[in-house]
């Protein structure tokens, strides 16, 4: 199966460029493979989803719960589905019940760049039976955090398994991540297409794009 990626810059955007004189005697498609390459090769960078994505499933083990959040705090109102679901967690001699998940995959710079679209969320209880929660009922996920959070009264036990599906990325690439692409498409040309036929210097081209992308890089 072929990968695709919507690359993080345009085949127009590398042919216009300075590094037009590698990919003038190629057909586009040539040098959109080469953009999608070094798309994926931006992401190995810095171990993270940057390029549109679709239908990506992360696993989450729920874990730990802030005192004040406890699904059985006196005086704070719940809707209905929350009291049942602090009922049934009380009646399991539970009360402390995940409030929150953070995806894998945010906006490590420019967030207002970002979007999420179909999350959806199922919980796959550790005391059995799962529930599939209802987008409205989610704040986030948050851009610059990939924070979710769940509403009150959810029964979401610890050690439960958080499966979320989402689509998300970069809607508007930001000028650093395409120059980081073209860097790095460059820097394939010149080792792939024109070996030792052009100024280029292919070590010197990869380095620039990874020192663009030391911003982006996942901490560790």
């Amino acid at each position: 199966m072929t990968d695709t990626v919507t690359p993080l810059a345009t085949v127009a955007q590398l042919m216009g460029g300075p590094f037009a004189d590698l990919f003038v005697h190629f057909d586009p498609d040539v040098v959109q493979e080469f953009l999608v390459d070094a798309t994926r090769m931006c992401e190995d960078e810095t171990d993270r989803r940057l390029a549109l994505f679709t239908g990506l499933v992360e696993s989450h083990r729920a874990s730990g719960v802030d005192p004040d959040e406890y699904g059985d705090a006196g005086g704070i109102p719940i809707d209905p589905q929350g009291v049942v679901g602090a009922s049934y967690a009380a009646a399991l001699g539970t009360t402390s019940l995940i409030r929150h998940v953070y995806l894998d995959q945010y906006a490590p710079r420019y967030p207002e760049m970002w979007t999420y679209s179909d999350v959806q969320v199922l919980i796959l209880r550790s005391f059995g039976g799962s529930q599939l929660i209802e987008p409205s009922r989610l704040v986030g996920p948050e851009p610059d955090s990939g924070h979710v959070w769940f509403p009150l009264g959810t029964y979401l036990p610890t050690g439960s398994l958080i499966r979320v599906t989402y689509s998300g990325g970069y809607a508007t690439v930001p000028a650093s991540l395409s120059r980081a692409c073209r860097l790095m498409a460059a820097h394939l040309a010149v080792t792939e297409l024109r070996p030792g036929t052009t100024q280029h210097d292919a070590d010197t081209l990869r380095g620039q794009a990874v020192d663009i992308l030391v911003s982006y890089v996942r901490p560790n």
